[in-house]
C-alpha cells in the first residue's frame, strides 16, 4: 500500500477532480462494507467481528508506517484526540449500526444512514462554523437526501418510525459519523495514515477486552466465506478507506467529504445493473440525477465553475 501525500505538501489548492475521484473511491469502498458485514456477521458476532475488523486494519496501517520508516506520535494529547476520533468515527457507530440493524429493514436502515451530511451541515453551521455552509450546500445536502429516498424507494420511508429504538440508534450513529468528520479537521498537521492507525488502535483497545469477555472468540467456528468478508472489510473498507477518509477531510472540508453517504446509493444501485442484470426504474434514475447534483453542489466551490 502507498502512502497519500499530506495536504501540506502538496498545493494550496488541491486538484479537485483528484479529490472528488478518492470520493467516490471512499463512498465504493464504505459502501462494499455492508455486504462485508452481512456475509461476514453469519457466523462472526458483531461484536467480535466489529473488533476484529478494528484490530486487522489498525495492525495493518501500523505495518505500513514502519515500513516508510515513520513512527506514530508520542504526545499524550494526540492519543486522547484519536481516542476520541475511534469513540466517534468506529466503536460508537460500529456498535450502535451493528446492534439496530437486526430489527430495521434495510431500506429503512439505508436512509437513516445517509443523514450524515444533514448533522454535519447543521454542526457546522450553528456550531463549530469551521467552513463555509451556505445555500449550496444546503440545497445540494437535501437533494442529496431526496435522490437517495427515491433510489431506494418511497415506501421504505413508510418503515421509518416504526421501531424508534433501533432507528434512534442508526440515528445516532450518523450523528457521531458527522462529529467524526468535523472533529477530524484538529489532525490537519499529521500525515492522513497517522490518525487513520491511531483511531483504529484506540478502538481496538476499547472493543477487544468487551468481545473476549462477551463472545469468547476462541469459542467461535467462523465458516471460510465470513473470514473473507473480514478481511475484504478489514483492508479495503476500513485500512484503506480511513486514510482516504482523513485525507479528504482536510483538502475538500468535512461536510463535502460526508457526501459519500449520497454516492454509496447509485453505486450500489450501478453494480446491480452491470452485475446483476438488474433494471432501472424512472424514479431510480431521478434520484440517481439529484444525487449527482446534490454532491457536486456540496464539494464543488462556486468560484471554481468558470
Amino acid at each position: 500500500m502507498t502512502s497519500l501525500p499530506t495536504p501540506d505538501a502538496r498545493a494550496s489548492r488541491p486538484d479537485l477532480r483528484v479529490e472528488l475521484a478518492l470520493l467516490l473511491v471512499l463512498a465504493t469502498l464504505w459502501g462494499a462494507s455492508y455486504s462485508f458485514i452481512r456475509i461476514g456477521v453469519e457466523t462472526i458476532p458483531p461484536l467480535t467481528f466489529i473488533a476484529s475488523r478494528t484490530l486487522i486494519a489498525g495492525s495493518i496501517l501500523l505495518a505500513v508506517i514502519r515500513w516508510r520508516g515513520l513512527s506514530l506520535p508520542r504526545d499524550g494529547a494526540v492519543w486522547k484526540r484519536f481516542l476520541l476520533q475511534a469513540c466517534l468515527n468506529s466503536v460508537l457507530p460500529f456498535t450502535l449500526i451493528a446492534w439496530a440493524e437486526q430489527t430495521v429493514d434495510a431500506g429503512s436502515a439505508a436512509i437513516l444512514n445517509a443523514t450524515t451530511p444533514i448533522f454535519a451541515f447543521l454542526i457546522t453551521l450553528l456550531l463549530t462554523r469551521h467552513e463555509a455552509v451556505g445555500w449550496r450546500k444546503a440545497a445540494g445536502v437535501l437533494a442529496g437526501l431526496g435522490g437517495t429516498v427515491l433510489i431506494i424507494g418511497t415506501g421504505a420511508v413508510d418503515g421509518i418510525g416504526r421501531d424508534l429504538l433501533a432507528q434512534g440508534a442508526i440515528v445516532l450513529a450518523t450523528v457521531c459519523y458527522a462529529g467524526a468528520a468535523i472533529f477530524g479537521r484538529v489532525f490537519k498537521g499529521l500525515d492522513p495514515i497517522m490518525p487513520a492507525a491511531g483511531s483504529l488502535l484506540c478502538g481496538t483497545a476499547l472493543l477487544l477486552p468487551v468481545s473476549l469477555a462477551v463472545d469468547r472468540p476462541w469459542t467461535l467456528s467462523p465458516s471460510p466465506d465470513s473470514l473473507l468478508a473480514l478481511a475484504g472489510l478489514s483492508v479495503f473498507s476500513t485500512a484503506l478507506a480511513f486514510v482516504l477518509y482523513f485525507r479528504l477531510v482536510h483538502t475538500i472540508g468535512s461536510v463535502p467529504t460526508t457526501a459519500q453517504a449520497y454516492l454509496r446509493v447509485p453505486i450500489g444501485v450501478g453494480i446491480g445493473v452491470l452485475m446483476l442484470g438488474e433494471t432501472l426504474e424512472p424514479t431510480m434514475l431521478a434520484g440517481c440525477a439529484a444525487v449527482v447534483l446534490g454532491v457536486a453542489a456540496m464539494t464543488i466551490p462556486a468560484r471554481s465553475r468558470s
